[in-house]
């Protein structure tokens, strides 16, 4: 067959721009966007879901392809590692260079065959159709087409895989063989699997709210859902009976046990579920946090529970006030304990990252004893899995920091013996609660300082 001549195949490629410039963006389309910016832009998961979310394309999508729209990128970030494998298997010389959107378009694929209900032939048709849509991924459609095929039919032995070695970046699953042992760094990565369930704190008949959502009553004292639609749209949420909050997560607040009309502050407070927390005990809260955004949506939560608090925006380590009987200091961390409901944490974060981390959580914690009121308490807390920013972090401060003891945690107060360390620490692990769905890996310590 003759080609075309050149101006023939200019019109042609004008043509394909202008339909792709055209074309209804469905819910693989917006997948393969958040996939995009997310994996190879580094752009935070939530982030992008959110801003997804405003967008008028996304907007007029039916409810269950919003749904698709949203459980494609995470379900391809949750499995990654698992899809990232199964592509180097078949692609002996890796994603074609300057092949467009292939790679994101491959995953998108590959995430719905592996982890979704989705009919495989759906997920090989649509990749493939796009992939023709565009001028630089067009010549790849057949190559892709081979290749999520391989996949379907090879789903069960892929993912028989072990996840600790497949699914978990190296430098993670060797500190935490390292921190926990390789049986329990298995079972946290089995974990990180696992799409969580919903952990709601109440404001109070914990019971009643249970049995009203269809739920149970979680060792903290919270609820638990398993299978739930909007979350506005749940009973309660009009009214400000509960607010949504890990298991794990509630914790820390509760080890201060805070008294009615007490002054507590929250250092690095947002996004509030602690706050909260502490002002539905009765506690005359200060939230101080660095984000104008994230105090936003804290005060936000705040008026729809009818709770109030003292809210500053500013960063935590400059805050001056008058010492306090009580201080709460959730730190920036790592986030690596949250990777269950945030699993690009698990492929955008750095050992880099893990260090000044911890250099910011000790300036911290030496501003909060500042702050902190003869004989008051201290309870120091990080979603993170590493022990920099746990265990070592709190070892360092109570050796550099005279009048500083530790308050060991009790089961009781942790909810389960298996969360206290043998120091007295709190701390949660993904692999914890694993018969209901496990939590979010937690660290706290409670510090007193002597009145002396």
């Amino acid at each position: 067959m003759r080609k075309a001549p050149a101006d023939a195949r200019a019109i042609d490629r004008d043509i394909q721009r202008e339909l792709r410039a055209t074309a209804p963006r469905d819910a693989r389309a917006l997948a393969r966007e958040v996939i995009r910016d997310v994996v190879f832009r580094r752009l935070a998961l939530d982030e992008r879901l959110e801003r997804m979310g405003a967008d008028e394309a996304f907007r007029v999508l039916s409810p269950s392809d919003r749904g698709l729209a949203r459980a494609i990128p995470s379900s391809a970030l949750r499995g990654l590692g698992y899809i990232r494998k199964a592509l180097a298997d078949r692609l002996a010389e890796g994603v074609p260079a300057n092949s467009g959107d292939l790679e994101a378009a491959l995953i998108a694929g590959a995430a719905q065959i592996l982890f979704l209900d989705v009919p495989d032939y759906a997920a090989v048709d649509t990749t493939v159709a796009f992939l023709k849509t565009d001028r630089r991924s067009e010549r790849y459609a057949k190559l892709a087409n081979a290749v999520l095929r391989g996949i379907s039919r090879d789903a069960v032995a892929i993912l028989a895989g072990d996840p600790l070695a497949i699914n978990t970046p190296g430098w993670l699953a060797e500190r935490w063989t390292r921190a926990y042992g390789e049986e329990t760094a298995r079972a946290i990565a089995r974990a990180h699997l696992d799409e969580p369930p919903l952990d709601l704190s109440v404001k109070s008949d914990a019971a009643g709210w249970a049995e009203r959502l269809k739920g149970y009553v979680t060792p903290a004292g919270g609820v638990r859902l398993r299978a739930v639609g909007a979350i506005p749209g749940l009973d309660g949420f009009d009214e400000g009976a509960w607010w949504v909050q890990d298991a794990a997560a509630a914790i820390p607040a509760r080890l201060l046990n805070v008294q009615a009309g007490e002054r507590v502050l929250d250092l690095c407070a947002a996004p509030g579920g602690k706050t909260a927390q502490l002002a539905s005990a009765g506690a005359e809260v200060v939230a101080v946090d660095r984000s104008g955004p994230r105090l936003k949506r804290l005060v936000a939560n705040l008026d729809r529970l009818g709770l109030t608090a003292d809210v500053h925006t500013m960063d935590a380590a400059a805050f001056a006030a008058p010492p306090f009987p009580a201080i709460l200091l959730d730190a920036p961390c790592s986030a690596t304990g949250t990777i269950r409901r945030h699993p690009d944490v698990a492929w955008n974060k750095t050992l880099a990252d893990v260090a000044s981390l911890a250099e910011t959580q000790a300036r911290l914690l030496d501003h909060a004893w500042t702050l902190l009121a003869p004989g008051g308490r201290l309870v120091y807390a990080t979603c993170a899995l590493e022990p920099e920013e746990g265990e070592r972090q709190i070892a360092a401060f109570l050796a550099r920091t005279p009048g500083a003891a530790l308050v060991p945690v009790t089961a009781e107060e942790a909810g389960a013996a298996e969360m206290v360390s043998p120091e007295g620490y709190f701390r949660a692990l993904p692999a914890h609660m694993a018969e209901t769905g496990g939590c979010d890996g937690f660290f706290a310590a409670r510090i007193v300082k002597s009145s002396g």
